[in-house]
């Protein structure tokens, strides 16, 4: 474990006490500090109190379920969420990721493919960028090496995959990218079944830019092939 990666924290948020325990064990045995949470009721509480480097959140919760608590914690933070599921449905993730979920795991799940994606999604948020160090397009400024984006020189927050779909679009203006190749670079690979998941991202995405600049329309939909930013 790199030290830009050890000892950041990590707040699980599982109401099974054997497998929050097991993932407990093994994000200790990766370097995580690591605090866990059992019912949805506390969760929030436990998110403002801590604020933690990344969530694991089970969407089947006592009290107030996972989804719920990703759209509340959405609408103040962009911390990294994945969320753990028993559902196998598309329709199941696709919900989790248009409330903001970064990534899912599906129960039963191996541990160490579940460190991979805490250790990926942690690494994608500090991977130094290249220059051009800002990208600026009508009201927009991405600033990569500091994680930030302005709007009307208002800070914007973005959750990972949409700061970096954002990233990706505005670095080449009017250039078509599909659903794969979006997948590809926000992912580092290609997983068939995330596909869809781009729609809810860009989704949100627009949404956000929408709320932050009402007049503006960046990023179109090419039909049947994917999206551009446009200027």
């Amino acid at each position: 474990m790199s030290e830009t990666l050890a000892k950041q924290h990590i707040l699980v948020i599982e109401d099974e006490v054997k497998i929050a325990e097991l993932i407990e064990k093994y994000l200790y045995l990766e370097g995580f500090k690591t605090s866990l949470i059992h019912d949805g009721n506390c969760a929030l509480d436990a998110v403002n109190e801590l604020n933690p480097d990344l969530i694991i959140l089970d969407i089947m919760l006592p009290g107030t379920n996972g989804i719920e608590l990703c759209s509340k914690i959405r609408q103040y933070s962009d911390v990294p969420i994945i969320m753990l599921t028993a559902r196998v449905e598309e329709i199941d993730h696709l919900i989790g990721f248009d409330v903001g979920a970064d990534d899912y795991v599906t129960k039963p799940f191996k541990p160490k493919e579940l460190m991979a994606r805490v250790k990926a999604i942690l690494k994608r948020r500090r991977m130094p960028t290249n220059k051009p160090s800002t990208f600026t397009a009508g009201n927009i400024i991405v600033d990569p090496s500091e994680y930030k984006v302005l709007v009307k020189n208002e800070e914007l927050k973005l959750t990972i995959n949409e700061f970096s779909l954002l990233k990706i679009l505005i670095a080449s203006p009017n250039k078509v990218f599909s659903r794969q190749d979006l997948l590809t670079m926000t992912q580092g690979k290609y997983f068939e079944s995330y596909e869809r998941s781009i729609d809810s991202h860009i989704k949100n995405l627009r949404k956000k830019l929408t709320q932050a600049d009402p007049d503006s329309h960046y990023i179109e939909s090419i039909y049947g092939v994917g999206y551009k930013f446009k200027i």
